[in-house]
């Protein structure tokens, strides 16, 4: 039917699909980068989180608030540098029902800014509770004759090593809602390796589950990519590498940036030969940047000046260690 065909009983045409739209926001801003939203309540500076508290007490609900501020100011100083955000919801889980409500009003304000939001929740389950997880986070909820979208964040991070029937009712949601997945191949923490890399079959682990994802991608593709992407850490270049050629049609998120020791030299082989395929995230290397030594002319008062400094830091970085690859 061309780039027009028919979903869940409505007309959608491929531009709508998230992955066309993030790749749209890439090209956009020049900026394969997505800010981690994942705010301990140590990285918020001292005068936000007081005034929270003296507004609310030492309270659940004072340090919601706290990271409220916190992202919102970060948030206003970097929305036009950036195409996506990737919120971690441990981080506001830990603050119960309050930070689960300063999760959803950073998802809501984020989709204010035009930005596009990467749930990271790593959620995968099996049969109807992994069915709940996608309408919850990806999809709607049926309420009687309405139906009402949950976190309603843009993308979501998924955890397949419960099988495929862990992951299809996330990539089902996907495609009746023109959502996005990232899916977990390579992670980038150092014991990955124990389970990850194992081989079997003479091949490791994560070369098989990068085969699936591509394999779910070619039935789920925007124009040139699938909305069935992959997560593969910046700590491991040479499986990325690999993983590049195994998922040619997968975006590739890639945590493990800065912080966690990804060079952005190591970040070349993410990417495809057009400039796309990756988007590379960075945490508390942009949202704590005026901790670093490199922005502490900025100081705690103007923390979220040194964020957008960092940013435009990350993105010259990147786009140099491509430049210098090609």
């Amino acid at each position: 039917m061309g780039k027009e065909f028919m979903q869940s009983e409505k007309l959608v045409t491929k531009e709508n699909i998230m992955i066309s739209q993030l790749i749209e926001k890439i090209k956009k801003t020049n900026a394969p980068i997505c800010v981690g939203l994942d705010p301990m309540l140590s990285y918020v500076p001292e005068h936000v989180v007081k005034k929270s508290l003296d507004a609310y007490g030492e309270t659940l609900e004072g340090a919601a608030d706290a990271i409220w501020q916190f992202n919102k100011e970060i948030i206003d100083h970097t929305f036009d540098l950036i195409p996506a955000v990737k919120p971690q919801i441990a981080m506001y889980e830990q603050f119960g029902i309050e930070g689960l409500i300063v999760y959803k009003k950073t998802v809501d304000y984020c989709h204010e800014k035009g930005l596009i939001v990467i749930g990271d929740a790593k959620r995968g389950d099996i049969g109807s509770t992994s069915a709940a997880y996608a309408a919850g986070h990806l999809g709607k909820v049926q309420v009687g004759s309405n139906a009402f979208s949950g976190f309603d964040v843009d993308m979501l991070t998924v955890n397949p090593y419960l099988g495929p029937d862990g992951a299809k009712p996330f990539v089902d949601v996907c495609s009746s809602d023109d959502k996005g997945l990232f899916v977990l191949v390579k992670t980038s923490n150092p014991s990955s390796g124990e389970f990850q890399d194992r081989i079997i079959d003479g091949r490791p682990l994560y070369e098989w589950v990068g085969e699936q994802v591509a394999a779910w991608g070619e039935e789920h593709m925007g124009d040139d990519y699938s909305y069935v992407g992959a997560v593969v850490g910046a700590t491991y270049p040479e499986m990325g590498k690999v993983l590049r050629k195994v998922m040619p049609k997968s975006y590739i998120l890639v945590p493990g940036y800065g912080a966690q020791g990804g060079k952005g030299k190591d970040l070349v082989h993410f990417f495809n030969e057009d400039g796309l395929g990756a988007i590379v995230n960075s945490s508390r290397g942009i949202i704590a940047a005026y901790k670093q030594e490199k922005y502490a002319e900025f100081g705690t008062e103007n923390f979220a000046d040194a964020s957008r400094a960092a940013v435009k830091d990350m993105v010259e970085h990147i786009s140099g260690a491509l430049a210098a690859a090609k």
